[in-house]
């Protein structure tokens, strides 16, 4: 019955938890060290919070579950933090944790107020230094990590929110910017991009578009500044008059014939009225972005 975080240093738990107990799952009736260990070998998922029943691992007493063994004979502390609402126990003395009563869960860090705060209308705890500062974003973390696909609210991974307001997990989002500078959910940048763009800027100024493109523009949507311009078609690049960045997507492409039709109507009296031919082949796509100049990554919280 018994399990170990640590053998060798005599640490009792298992591979994600310290702690001198074992829970009673309440849906199957079985015993595991921790939720996980659960879940693990499990067809179904634990409620953790109906759990009632423990095993003190050291005098193997089954009991209501609670932080001291109530066997006389032991008497032992099962864990240095115990959360009888979520029925937490864990026994990292490294570990600041503390129960958030709007989350419903424990977190990680010393509490509310102190280095935490809950945003009522992201229904999620905040680092306190975000307090005022973020974009809320309603019930933001009640979501999927965009890399990784694992449910954010209940993740034991370290989660971050990016400038524009949604969420990712921090290890995800540190592999995910070596290879774009968007947000994977809104594609709005995730830093500062000026510099980047003034050297594509560098760029089309020196490899210049085929003679027949010369008359080919195409309307842009500006992920940064949501608006949508018209811009002189590229391959690649489409800049944004609003913000002048290339955070850009194509929704169409047109050729202009105004310079035809000054050649043309010649000697035709009052010329060809204006007009915009749609390019066979190159109506917009949607991807969502430029590639990179070169491998570059932006620097994200």
């Amino acid at each position: 019955m018994i399990t170990w975080h640590d053998r060798d240093a005599g640490i009792l738990g298992c591979k994600h938890y310290q702690r001198g107990s074992k829970l009673q799952a309440n849906c199957c009736g079985k015993f595991f060290t921790c939720r996980f260990c659960h879940d693990e070998v499990s067809d179904h998922n634990i409620i953790r919070n109906q759990t009632t029943t423990m095993i003190c691992m050291h005098c193997q007493t089954a009991q209501p579950a609670a932080q001291m063994c109530s066997n006389p004979n032991c008497q032992k502390k099962l864990a240095s933090y115990f959360c009888g609402v979520c029925k937490l126990w864990d026994d990292d003395t490294r570990k600041n944790i503390y129960h958030c009563d709007d989350c419903g869960i424990c977190r990680i860090g010393r509490g509310l107020g102190v280095d935490y705060f809950h945003c009522e209308k992201c229904n999620v705890c905040m680092a306190i230094s975000l307090k005022g500062k973020h974009k809320c974003i309603e019930r933001n973390l009640e979501s999927d990590c965009p890399i990784c696909g694992e449910y954010m609210f209940t993740s034991t991974t370290t989660v971050i929110f990016m400038p524009c307001g949604h969420c990712i997990h921090y290890k995800c989002h540190q592999e995910y910017i070596q290879t774009s500078y968007q947000c994977p959910t809104c594609f709005k940048s995730l830093a500062d991009m000026t510099e980047y763009f003034r050297r594509i800027d560098a760029m089309l100024e020196r490899h210049k578009m085929p003679p027949e493109y010369a008359n080919t523009y195409a309307q842009v949507y500006c992920n940064d500044c949501e608006m949508k311009t018209e811009a002189k078609f590229h391959f690649l690049y489409h800049k944004c008059k609003g913000c002048e960045g290339y955070n850009t997507k194509v929704l169409r492409t047109y050729e202009s014939v105004t310079d035809v039709e000054d050649e043309l109507g010649k000697g035709i009296p009052g010329g060809f009225p204006s007009a915009n031919v749609e390019v066979g082949g190159m109506v917009g796509s949607d991807e969502a972005a430029p590639p990179f100049i070169e491998r570059e990554h932006a620097n994200g919280r």
